[in-house]
């Protein structure tokens, strides 16, 4: 039975974006969620043609490139935590969604925070990219995190977070035998290989 519609799912309703250079024709919601909406829009593209797009549309996530600089190499801080769409422990980088309306840095901070207990001193944009633009509209913003200081983890109630720092060529090495599988923590491994 679906949920009664209450006044913030009519304001997700119109946060829906809408596109800048396609026209929506006609749109069906077949999933209204907390993080995401899954939609059916028939639209016509920039240079005419006529398609149906099921899109899943998302508030947007942050990653946290969380860097102890004070050792040479550097170290990076890794996550694992079981995926159930992967169905396998994953190492990853530290991420979250973004709430609607919140701020991209805020967000990381508070993500930092609550799976790790680190905060950093410094806080520094590192990378802007979609996830998998032929079906999400979903971005994620990487923020390098240098500066950190310990404290303790806040994680939610569905998260069993399991932390750990590696060397720099520890990380790249895992990435490319296949022990990081995530594409998030992938491309962030190999920026910050380029950055140092």
């Amino acid at each position: 039975m679906p949920a009664p519609r209450t006044s913030s799912t009519k304001k997700r309703r119109l946060d829906l974006p809408k596109p800048k250079y396609a026209k929506i024709l006609s749109r069906k919601i077949g999933y209204r969620g907390k993080v995401y909406t899954i939609v059916a829009d028939k639209v016509r593209e920039p240079k005419g043609v006529v398609a149906l797009r099921e899109i899943i549309r998302h508030h947007g996530s942050v990653v946290v490139l969380a860097v102890d600089d004070s050792t040479s190499p550097p170290r990076v801080l890794l996550e694992r935590q079981y995926r159930y769409a992967a169905d396998d422990y994953l190492w990853e980088l530290p991420a979250g969604h973004i709430d609607p309306g919140e701020d991209p840095a805020v967000a990381a901070k508070r993500e930092l925070l609550e799976e790790t207990g680190l905060t950093a001193k410094h806080w520094n944009h590192a990378l802007h990219f979609y996830v998998s633009p032929g079906i999400l509209d979903e971005t994620m913003d990487v923020y390098l995190a240098t500066g950190l200081t310990r404290g303790k983890a806040q994680p939610e109630d569905d998260e069993r977070i399991q932390t750990r720092f590696v060397t720099l060529p520890s990380a790249l090495k895992m990435a490319q035998n296949g022990s990081i599988r995530d594409a998030k923590t992938l491309a962030s491994l190999f920026w910050l290989d380029s950055a140092v």
